[in-house]
């Protein structure tokens, strides 16, 4: 019998806001691999720290960060055959992700090479967007408006066009998009209407006004825009 790979939703970035079964899947593990930067500390493996029981072996997936795709698939070749050597000895892995596994998650990429061999297993997590918008206190949506998410590094054009359709918006990854956003925003004349949220849940979490912004943002940024009531009473 192999073993089965769990995908862990682990959320924003608060340890409290793993789910029980999150929590009870990762601290009974043996096994559990997670992504992280090159030479660089793990983001996912920071949020679960205290869950990880002593002895756990540890799987780190390095992945490069950069616009090419090539390199990144290599680091998911490389972490899905650790993972694979494992499984097929019988034993379970807890792949540790940030957010929810399958929202804009490097689970996906894994588990793409994984599924049609071993038994997978996805456990969602609260996603940046839901997080983003709590510690705004900003509703988002209701009845039948629609709500437009969006990546940061898309085109001004395409950006644009997408954002005049929907009645709200989330921009995530805005890190060195942030002038461009701002820029698009402004020629929407919604550059208002929109809330600047940073590392949302962390200790250091900023919260504020598109307007009141920092000129540089990090990667873990997001960018909500609503145009119905206020967008901040």
């Amino acid at each position: 019998m192999s073993g089965t790979l769990y995908g862990i939703g682990l959320g924003p970035g608060d340890p409290e806001l793993m789910t029980l079964k999150a929590h009870r899947l990762i601290s009974n593990a043996d096994v559990v691999a997670y992504p992280a930067l090159i030479g660089g500390k793990s983001f996912a493996r920071s949020i679960a720290a205290e869950a990880l029981k002593d002895g756990v072996r540890e799987i780190v997936i390095e992945v490069p960060m950069q616009v090419e795709r090539a390199p990144a698939q290599a680091a998911y070749d490389l972490g899905a055959a650790a993972i694979a050597d494992v499984l097929a000895t019988g034993q379970d892995v807890v792949l540790l992700c940030e957010g929810d596994p399958l929202f804009y998650g490097s689970f996906m990429y894994i588990q793409a090479r994984m599924a049609d061999r071993f038994a997978v297993v996805v456990v969602p997590g609260v996603n940046s967007v839901n997080a983003s918008a709590a510690m705004a206190a900003l509703p988002l949506v209701a009845r039948n408006e629609v709500l437009n998410v969006l990546p940061g590094p898309m085109e001004s054009v395409e950006m644009t066009a997408r954002i005049e359709v929907a009645d709200a918006v989330a921009i995530m990854k805005v890190g060195r998009h942030l002038a461009k956003i701002r820029s698009v925003l402004d020629e929407l004349g919604l550059v208002d209407r929109a809330i600047y949220v940073e590392r949302a849940t962390l200790s250091d979490q900023k919260v504020m006004p598109l307007v009141d912004a920092p000129d540089a943002a990090p990667y873990f940024s997001m960018i909500l825009v609503t145009k119905g009531a206020d967008p901040w009473l």
